[in-house]
């Protein structure tokens, strides 16, 4: 049953994204923050199929720490699937990401009208200097910025070196930094075709107020409390 219901997903992402990719471009001459809402419209879909075909479901515990102005998201990454959470949960938002999904068909061309933060990773200075740049500009149109701070999918139950380049944009720009932890990994798996029916609990932790503070110790921060929270979820 699982894996019938995980096929029917997957048909229907990919009729449902060639479609809304055509009305992501088409959004191009509105503002940055309109063109977000418009095709952010996408995840909320795949929210609605993960629950209603795959029996997924979501429980968000910490919402009151959601600043209200623009701030910094580091969270954990085990899945797609708080790529797509993220979306419902916090205001407007870019991602930092990999240059090469914004090759993908489709997906990686309505990727690219959400104003992402596309860096090669193996530019190192420079893609920091990027980051830094390009990050300020969104927190100055007013978007969140989410870094996954350990740059790729961990295996549920597992834990990535945690990179600076988060808190280094939260000391740059003075931005509060959110610690985000989940346990998505346990239902849907890393590069995993299975979807197990549940509850997924994404939790907020209390913003990290970046002032006085070097970005090590940002970052040490967001890691120690990620990698606890995570280990208390259910």
């Amino acid at each position: 049953m699982v894996f019938l219901r995980s096929l029917i997903f997957l048909l229907l992402q990919i009729i449902i994204t060639p479609l809304y990719t055509v009305i992501s471009i088409l959004t191009f001459p509105f503002h940055p923050i309109t063109r977000y809402r418009i095709i952010s419209g996408w995840a909320l879909i795949m929210l609605w199929l993960l629950r209603l075909i795959c029996g997924i479901r979501m429980e968000v515990r910490g919402a009151e720490n959601i600043p209200k102005q623009p701030c910094i998201l580091l969270c954990k990454h085990q899945s797609a699937w708080e790529t797509i959470a993220l979306q419902k949960v916090f205001p407007p938002q870019v991602w930092v990401l990999k240059r090469e999904l914004l090759w993908l068909p489709f997906f990686g061309w309505g990727l690219a009208m959400t104003s992402p933060i596309a860096i090669k990773r193996s530019k190192g200075k420079e893609a920091i200097k990027q980051l830094l740049k390009q990050g300020r500009q969104r927190l100055a149109l007013g978007f969140c910025v989410v870094i996954f701070p350990e740059g790729t999918r961990i295996p549920y139950g597992q834990r990535g070196k945690y990179k600076i380049g988060g808190a280094l944009l939260g000391s740059a720009t003075g931005a509060p930094v959110v610690p985000v932890a989940h346990n998505a990994g346990r239902l849907w798996g890393r590069n995993s075709f299975l979807k197990h029916p549940g509850t997924i609990t994404m939790s907020i932790g209390v913003p990290i107020d970046p002032a006085g503070l070097k970005a090590e110790e940002i970052n040490r921060r967001a890691e120690e409390w990620i990698e606890n929270e995570v280990a208390h979820l259910p």
